[in-house]
């Protein structure tokens, strides 16, 4: 299945609380993401999504349809040689490789557009999807730390991906 990585625009309002209104999506997310997903949580997010250039969050998009978005947030202070990557994709692009291509696209373009040597991601002990995806990807699992989030009534394992550039 084709896709694109682009910037966030207004017009993508619409796509984005359909598909992000999603119970299924919402649980592997940190708070921050919000079931219900209202087009006022919309609205600030692709507010938020457009503030910098380059972009490092973008919408991927299907069939002239935002369906998903992927992000690189670089890291600061003694942290600055690393960026954190989160992703979602709505549930029917599920299972056909979209996520997998759109994180080695996205990992191309921060290596390419920061100062960075290393890309992390942390998905949660429970979303076993989203830890396949990142060993397809390249990444490798540096650590886990044993029920250190709370999310939906229940403690949960926190794992770290990452992934390198080779110099």
């Amino acid at each position: 299945m084709n896709f694109t990585l682009r910037p966030w625009t207004i017009g993508d309002l619409d796509s984005l609380v359909k598909y992000a209104n999603n119970y299924e999506i919402a649980k592997n997310m940190t708070d921050k993401f919000p079931f219900p997903y209202s087009v006022e949580n919309g609205k600030n997010f692709i507010d938020f999504a457009t503030q910098n250039v380059p972009f490092n969050i973008l919408a991927i998009e299907i069939n002239n349809e935002a369906v998903g978005g992927i992000g690189i947030h670089p890291q600061t202070d003694i942290h600055c040689k690393n960026a954190e990557l989160g992703y979602w994709l709505a549930e029917p692009f599920w299972g056909h490789g979209i996520i997998t291509k759109a994180i080695t696209q996205m990992v191309d373009h921060g290596f390419k557009n920061w100062d960075i040597n290393r890309i992390f991601a942390k998905p949660f002990g429970t979303n076993i999807g989203s830890q396949r995806v990142l060993e397809k990807a390249g990444f490798v699992l540096e650590g886990r730390f044993e029920k250190s989030l709370f999310k939906n009534g229940e403690y949960i394992d926190e794992l770290v991906y990452a992934v390198r550039l080779n110099k």
